[in-house]
């Protein structure tokens, strides 16, 4: 069976040019960068040179790239290391959040304000497309604000947030300013982050969802920022982050950052085409509404949600037919709850347990386009006439 991939916003295909970059990586001796002697110091300069790669992705000095793990230890980096640091100047502590960010984020503030009496979590409400209101962002601002996190896009309706406005409210209304964080995990495909976060003081990246290796991501720095290393060690990475950097995962980063950098542009043109076409045809299947219509979307995404049916039927009769695509959150058709996005945007419970996301790639064709659009409109009307 064929199999038609439309979950690139999960994971996206590993890139060739990625494997390549980290073959010689993958096995004999690979040396510690903090070493001495010629295997680490070939080691070091491997991953200074991905450094610099990472850096020019987003338009910021080589010395601001902390590696990491991934994406979700990113995020926590950046939450819970300025807010720590925060917490040995200040009696309160406030951590600002959208409501639409990803758990990699709410998770991180929570845990804060669990483990922290002087800690607390204030959440910036979010329009029916899902866009930040930033009058809401202005009426929580305060004082005692550590930082202020707000993704570039989110992950499961592709809809960008106004970055600019979050940081001009947050360095104007508070005196000092506040630091200013972006999620840019699922902006990273298809916005050039050097434009984009260009006003705020730290991004956090990851590979996997560019191409690159699983468990291989970045937190930048663009501006001097008080941040307390999680993870204390030996030292690496300026004592941000303790613990041997992984060369290959570093050397696979970097790769991921230059073939998406250098295809943007084409790749966003063809995948838009893709992107309109899908929410033409799909808008007329019954029941069917496209998200976010009037707000504006990355490329790559088209998320949708169906009136009276669930979103683990579409996706088990999708992948019978070799389809991949994913709900973009933990609803079914039992009693779990539906997407924190979907409830943030005031989407009802029956139609948000109906969310299906389609995410399209480099590798997405026009074949896959109307093999999707073929299967999926099957799929539908077989669970209608089964109702």
């Amino acid at each position: 069976m064929s199999l038609y991939y439309f979950d690139h916003a999960a994971s996206a295909p590993r890139r060739d040019e990625v494997a390549e970059a980290m073959e010689p990586w993958l096995h004999g001796v690979v040396g510690n960068p903090s070493g001495s002697h010629r295997a680490a110091r070939q080691a070091r300069r491997a991953i200074e040179e991905a450094r610099d790669e990472v850096a020019a992705f987003v338009g910021a000095k080589p010395g601001g790239v902390i590696f990491t793990g991934g994406g979700t230890e990113s995020c926590d980096l950046a939450v819970a290391g300025v807010t720590n640091h925060h917490r040995r100047t200040h009696e309160r502590s406030q951590i600002i959040i959208s409501r639409i960010e990803h758990h990699a984020i709410i998770d991180a503030a929570e845990k804060m304000a669990r483990d922290f009496e002087s800690v607390s979590v204030a959440y910036v409400d979010v329009d029916h497309d899902g866009v930040l209101d930033l009058d809401s962002l202005e009426s929580v601002l305060s004082e005692d604000s550590a930082i202020v996190s707000v993704m570039a896009v989110n992950n499961e309706t592709g809809v960008r947030q106004p970055l600019e406005g979050v940081n001009a409210m947050a360095k104007s209304l508070i005196p000092g300013g506040v630091t200013t964080h972006t999620d840019a995990v699922a902006g990273a495909p298809w916005l050039n982050l050097s434009m984009v976060t260009a006003s705020i003081d730290m991004i956090s990246i990851c590979a996997h969802k560019i191409g690159g290796p699983v468990s291989s991501g970045a937190l930048i720095l663009r501006n001097d920022v008080d941040l307390d290393a999680v993870v204390p060690g030996g030292g690496q990475e300026r004592g941000r982050r303790g613990g041997t950097v992984d060369v290959a995962a570093a050397v696979g980063l970097a790769a991921a950052v230059r073939v998406t950098l250098k295809e943007l542009a084409d790749v966003a043109e063809r995948v838009t085409s893709f992107q309109s076409k899908l929410t033409v045809a799909l808008s007329l299947l019954p029941g069917c509404r496209i998200t976010a219509l009037e707000a504006f979307r990355v490329p790559g995404t088209v998320h949708l949600t169906f009136e009276g049916l669930a979103s683990d039927e579409l996706l088990f009769l999708l992948d019978q037919e070799g389809v991949c695509a994913s709900a973009a959150a933990s609803c079914s058709s039992g009693a779990a709850e539906p997407s924190h996005v979907l409830a943030a945007m005031g989407v009802p419970v029956e139609r948000a347990r109906g969310s299906l996301r389609l995410s399209m790639g480099p590798e997405t064709t026009p074949q896959d386009v109307d093999v999707l659009i073929r299967i999926l409109s099957s799929v539908v009307y077989k669970l209608r006439d089964e109702a």
